[in-house]
């Protein structure tokens, strides 16, 4: 089963594509960011992501879409142009019949991580690691798009892309807390 992870963006969209094998293992199909040129108007920035995630969507065939949602930014104009990405995006896939799951940007860390108040590289540098991809020059966009799906496949499964502390520390309580509230089961 094929997985689409995406970290919309206004003038660059991260992308990853895994594939879910029978026997749970993850492998990694394709990864990157689509750019716009920013001198273009944000209707034409829009057209080329959907554009070129569309074509992108079509190749792989997934059957699941998973964003992390909308958070509350400083800047209201911002976090409206970021709905329409979002909402360009989740039209397009639910067109092409694609299921939809969205986790907040907190939750993705903190799955990855273990804190959800990670910076962009330390989530990059554990995702890149967990799924063996060498993260040299991969550009921050698609790092949090492959963490995102990553995020949503281990959840699923009930088990965490960092190694879990045995400790019960808030951390780990609010990690698992997360897990079972997604329906996932906890590691033994």
């Amino acid at each position: 089963m094929v997985f689409l992870g995406v970290d919309p963006g206004s003038y660059t969209s991260g992308y990853a594509f895994l594939d879910k094998g029978a026997d749970d293992s993850i492998r990694v199909l394709e990864y990157g960011a689509i750019s716009a040129k920013s001198r273009d108007s944000f209707a034409d920035r829009l057209v080329k992501i959907v554009g070129d995630l569309e074509k992108r969507v079509k190749e792989y065939n997934p059957s699941v879409l998973i964003m992390e949602s909308a958070f509350f930014a400083k800047n209201v104009h911002s976090a409206m142009i970021l709905g329409h990405v979002r909402g360009a995006i989740l039209v397009m896939c639910r067109r092409l019949g694609m299921e939809f799951f969205e986790y907040s940007p907190r939750s993705v860390k903190l799955a990855v991580t273990g804190d959800g108040a990670s910076s962009k590289e330390k989530v990059a540098a554990m995702v890149t690691s967990r799924l063996g991809i060498c993260q040299g020059k991969i550009k921050l966009d698609a790092t949090d798009a492959l963490a995102v799906a990553s995020a949503h496949l281990f959840l699923q499964k009930g088990t965490v892309l960092h190694s879990p502390r045995k400790s019960t520390s808030q951390k780990s309580k609010q990690l698992r807390e997360l897990i079972v509230k997604m329906g996932g089961k906890l590691p033994e």
